[in-house]
């Protein structure tokens, strides 16, 4: 079978420029934030394919098969991510990304108590950070109690 690294790399840098080509045209219909909807998918295919050229430059001819365990940890986390998407709106950005960060916290190994702490300081850390640095609007789902 053949698989290696610069197979990997090969596969982001597609990935990066099918991310690349439609978020180019992205824009909103009104301006809500001063960055608009094409920065984060440009941003985010800029550093897939970043990544991708490292494992293309400096990648091995052979990876190593995944220890015991580890692809039901990574289907775990695709339906995680899967979940979050699916939750984001409904419950809200700070809800959602503590139970998100929670979740993966454990599936890592993490004590409930300190994933717990974890999750809810990126929740509401992440919510400051974009609604008040970039002035991005991000859901409140459950917490919405002014309106």
């Amino acid at each position: 079978m053949f698989l290696n690294d610069r197979v990997l790399g090969l596969f982001a840098l597609l990935l990066a420029a099918l991310l690349a080509w439609k978020g180019w045209d992205l824009q909103a219909p009104f301006s809500y934030e001063p960055v608009g909807p094409r920065a984060f998918p440009l941003l985010l295919a800029a550093v897939i394919a970043g990544c991708g050229a490292w494992l293309l430059v400096r990648g091995r001819e052979h990876a190593e098969p995944n220890p015991p365990g580890a692809n039901t940890r990574i289907a775990t986390m695709a339906a995680l991510v899967t979940g979050y998407a699916l939750a984001f709106v409904s419950l809200g950005f700070i809800v959602s990304t503590a139970l998100m960060a929670t979740l993966v916290g454990r599936l890592f190994g993490g004590r409930w108590h300190y994933c717990a702490i974890g999750g809810v300081g990126l929740g509401l850390g992440l919510y400051l950070l974009f609604d008040k640095v970039f002035e991005v609007v991000l859901p409140m789902g459950v917490l919405n109690f002014g309106s």
